[in-house]
């Protein structure tokens, strides 16, 4: 990915200058940008005017889904909009993601990305990976591979196995879940470990002791419990809650406002 960003960086055309970036670009919401046989979707923030560099979000949906569910769910692109963010929702080979090996769906996210710069102005500091369920192992997937000019990791719902290697890191991992999922098992460790589900981050960013936040709400009706890692390479946050598997209201727009410092803020 740090090759990607350099190219880009010394050689893309302005998109602001190509026209390619304006509101009216014949790809975005449900007309997807095609990318070799495969195709992502995109939805520009609100009141964008067509110039200012960007942050990212891409994010990579569920099993059975498409890009065009993240685009114009409220729990994910409601958030993005509102923030000044761009979100980016590839297209899964037949609706899944091979998260469990094999570089097929790294490269392809890599190649969306290097689209993306083509017809954006990106702020190349600001990209963060995000997923849900069988997309956030995705997510997990790709930072793994390919992270290390990734700011931000959002998971939602879905890991990998904790014994991964990965060669890569983003410089944040930020990961919610519920501890009654069945759907993607909530990952606890030896002895019912809750801290578990982010031991491999822990482990590869050089983290120290544990730092309990105690709990939160971004909605009324929803307690999380939030534990954070200091780490020689970054940091990791976990914020576990006592639902399934779901996104939960408000958590992405959350990590956005404190990464981006914005004034926290629902939705």
């Amino acid at each position: 990915m740090r090759t990607i960003v350099l190219i880009f960086a010394l050689f893309a055309p302005n998109a602001a200058a190509q026209g390619s970036a304006l509101p009216g670009n014949p790809c975005h919401l449900n007309t997807p940008c095609p990318v070799g046989e495969r195709s992502y979707h995109v939805r520009e923030p609100d009141g964008w005017d067509g110039a200012n560099p960007l942050p990212v979000m891409l994010h990579f949906h569920g099993w059975a889904r498409t890009g065009k569910l993240p685009i114009n769910h409220e729990r994910i692109s409601g958030h993005t909009k509102r923030r000044g963010v761009l979100l980016i929702a590839p297209n899964g080979r037949n609706k899944t993601w091979r998260f469990r090996g094999g570089r097929e769906d790294v490269d392809f996210a890599d190649a969306v990305l290097r689209d993306v710069m083509k017809r954006y102005p990106v702020d190349r500091d600001n990209i963060f990976i995000s997923g849900y369920s069988f997309g956030s192992a995705m997510a997990w997937r790709y930072v793994c591979e390919s992270g290390n000019d990734i700011r931000g990791l959002f998971a939602v719902a879905g890991t990998l196995r904790q014994s991964e290697t990965c060669p890569e890191a983003p410089a944040v991992v930020r990961h919610v879940h519920g501890t009654s999922d069945t759907v993607m098992r909530f990952p606890a460790g030896p002895n019912g470990d809750r801290l578990n589900p982010v031991r491999l981050w822990r482990g590869r960013l050089g983290c120290g002791t544990t730092k309990d936040d105690g709990p939160y709400k971004i909605v009324d009706w929803l307690s999380f419990d939030r534990y954070r890692w200091d780490c020689a390479q970054g940091t990791v946050i976990l914020d576990l809650h006592k639902g399934g598997h779901f996104i939960p209201h408000g958590w992405l727009g959350r990590q956005l406002d404190e990464m981006l410092g914005l004034k926290p803020s629902y939705p």
